[in-house]
């Protein structure tokens, strides 16, 4: 067996999940006669899917270190309501967003005191929590706060300002920006290529590593070439998102925080020995998840142009399941953050497919639990294979 296949079984989940996307695109493209990938709605799937790739983002942190946490849904509605009603009474926008990202700091510290320091468990915690700030969204949120400013609104419906005009009717900005993620993305995956091999460590094979980063340029062109089409070119929260992404990718591979993490969810105890403040380290990850659950909540205000008791209804659920779709595992010590956006864009492109289908919403649930089913059982049966 070549060296290029060896990889290739080893690491089948990772490439699995990308031909997953590539195919639930591709079937929604035909059975939708083509709308799934107008410029317009490819444009719309990422403003109503930027709090599910947020909250994913945090989720795969808190599943590594092996918790759960079933309340950033609840912090998304009781945050979107403190920053609307900030704004309803007068408080400049930008203000109210870093109240309420101050906020969601305060909460993750509050969840990560009694899981960190007290030593009950995430589920019980979280749990109380998802009671606790839903009954709080209710009280605050008694009606409908609405009439939000135009600048907070355009957080998640507006799009970068198109300062350079167009080429080809294609939003020259939008096409700038796409360049310039591809060009990051093959520096930085250079970049650590050479360090792997600078320390004399196994890297992939120069094949499968070029393939990869074929693979990955031309989904980010494409991309850019249908936003580029679109209405309005790039969404502001996808720029949101992308930085996201960077920055918690360095994060959770290059800092000392992020192997700390994977140290954790892969053995307590030994985690311990090694020296790692595994109180401290859990206590943080429930803040970073605070802060982020703060911001998805303000996103889908934003979106929505309103504050409603109702926001964030199973929001949990779609970010558990966008992570555990994306390759994290059950028991931690696994998962990567660029598997978890690929598990929420699968999951954004099942809803807008379904969507343009016009299917039940009902059969649209039952379908996304199916997936979930089918991707967590594929990637045990894929572990038991490995180990013998």
């Amino acid at each position: 067996m070549s060296t290029l296949t060896q990889y290739l079984s080893r690491n089948v989940r990772q490439y699995g999940i990308m031909a997953a996307l590539v195919a639930i695109v591709i079937l929604f493209q035909i059975l939708t006669g083509g709308l799934l990938l107008v410029p317009n709605n490819v444009a719309s799937l990422v403003q109503q899917n930027a709090y599910v790739m947020i909250l994913a983002i945090g989720m795969v942190m808190v599943i590594v270190a092996g918790h759960i946490d079933l309340s950033v849904g609840s912090q998304v509605a009781f945050v979107g309501g403190v920053a609307a009603l900030m704004m309803s009474s007068g408080a400049p926008w930008l203000v109210a967003v870093l109240v309420a990202l101050v906020l969601g700091a305060a909460i993750g510290a509050w969840q990560g005191f009694w899981v960190a320091y007290v030593g009950i468990p995430a589920f019980i915690v979280t749990l109380a929590g998802m009671l606790i700030f839903r009954g709080l969204a209710i009280v605050l949120v008694g009606t409908t706060v609405a009439g939000l400013p135009e600048g907070f609104n355009a957080i998640s419906n507006g799009s970068v300002r198109n300062v350079l005009g167009y080429v080809a009717n294609l939003d020259l900005v939008t096409l700038l920006i796409g360049a310039a993620a591809i060009a990051g993305l093959a520096f930085t995956q250079i970049r650590a290529r050479r360090a792997i091999r600078k320390h004399e460590l196994t890297v992939e094979p120069f094949a499968a590593f070029v393939g990869r980063l074929v693979l990955f340029g031309l989904l980010i062109g494409f991309v850019t070439y249908l936003l580029a089409r679109s209405a309005g070119g790039t969404p502001i929260v996808l720029v949101i998102v992308g930085v996201l992404i960077v920055a918690y990718t360095f994060v959770m591979n290059r800092t000392t925080f992020g192997r700390h993490i994977y140290a954790i969810g892969g053995n307590l105890q030994a985690a311990k020995l090694s020296g790692v403040n595994t109180k401290r380290v859990n206590f943080m990850i429930f803040v970073n998840m605070g802060v982020l659950a703060a911001l998805a909540g303000i996103v889908t205000t934003s979106r929505a142009g309103a504050a409603v008791a109702a926001a964030g209804n199973s929001f949990e659920l779609d970010a558990i399941a966008a992570a555990f779709i994306g390759g994290t595992a059950v028991t931690g010590g696994i998962g990567k953050v660029s598997g978890a956006i690929i598990g929420a864009l699968i999951m954004g492109v099942l809803n807008m497919g379904l969507s343009i289908m016009s299917v039940d919403p009902a059969w649209q649930q039952a379908i996304k639990g199916m997936v979930l089913l089918l991707a967590v059982a594929f990637d045990l049966i894929n572990k038991r294979r490995s180990s013998r």
